[in-house]
């Protein structure tokens, strides 16, 4: 029996500073991911998404694992997500349940694929974690809004926010890549059906719809706020032009008359 880990450790990993440093068998690489043999039956999978996915490692050589590339890291996160799924091989058929997969026979590219679904579900539920926070946020701003009728956040504030949501929906969308298959399922019928039952298992594509449209929402309001914002601002400058012309008004009545 094998366990697969993966984890959320970063925003993102640069990949190829260390594939140039780490020294491992490298059975595949492009420029989005590195699967390494480090010995027989154990392997380690690195994304540039941030995500680092083991089979058959212990949680010493995990940490360690982690500590070696974390200078690789951008935005290291201290509280990892993680997500687990065990692999029993030499079974009497190939069956695929919640929490393990029953394989006949096995083989690296195999082993690749299961990897790489574990590592995209636990890479989902870093996104739907972030997308949840600005869905939080965003509704306290409404519900001021209902409650005052005033919108509770600066023009700058309102810039961060906006950013923070694009930034967000930029990486989901650079990211894409993550919920294709590997091009060995292409054909490999065996392969192919394993990834698509493990897509099935790990509810991949509702998931990501499920975030999607929660940024859908969040962007809807961020419109919404951008136009009170502009409207508000408008109002404060048509004042400013009535104020000053009251003042010309009177300075020039009181020249006028005094």
């Amino acid at each position: 029996m094998y366990k697969v880990q993966s984890f959320q450790i970063s925003d993102t990993i640069d990949i190829k500073s260390f594939k140039n440093f780490f020294t491992a068998k490298l059975f595949y690489s492009d420029s989005d991911e590195l699967y390494f043999q480090v010995s027989a039956d154990q392997y380690i999978y690195v994304f540039k998404y941030g995500v680092v996915c083991f089979m058959n490692q212990d949680d010493v050589r995990i940490s360690d694992f982690i500590k070696l590339i974390s200078p690789y890291c951008k935005n290291f996160f201290e509280v990892k997500l993680q997500e687990e799924y065990l692999i029993e091989t030499s079974s009497q058929e190939d069956k695929i349940g919640n929490n393990k997969i029953q394989l006949v026979n096995s083989d690296p590219e195999t082993f690749r694929v299961i990897m790489l679904n574990v590592s995209q579900s636990v890479a989902l539920d870093y996104y739907s974690d972030q997308a949840t926070i600005l869905m939080e946020e965003t509704n306290q701003y409404t519900f001021n809004l209902e409650r005052t009728g005033r919108l509770s956040i600066s023009g700058n504030k309102l810039k961060r926010f906006i950013g923070k949501t694009l930034n967000l929906m930029n990486r989901i969308t650079e990211n894409l890549y993550i919920f294709d298959s590997a091009a060995s399922t292409w054909d490999d019928e065996k392969l192919d059906k394993i990834d698509t039952e493990l897509k099935k298992t790990f509810d991949l594509q509702s998931r990501y719809r499920s975030i999607h449209e929660v940024l859908e929402i969040i962007k809807e309001n961020l419109g919404l706020f951008k136009d009170i914002m502009h409207h508000r601002k408008s109002s404060s400058l048509e004042w400013i032009i009535i104020i000053l012309i009251l003042v010309e008004v009177i300075n020039l009545f009181m020249s006028k008359f005094l």
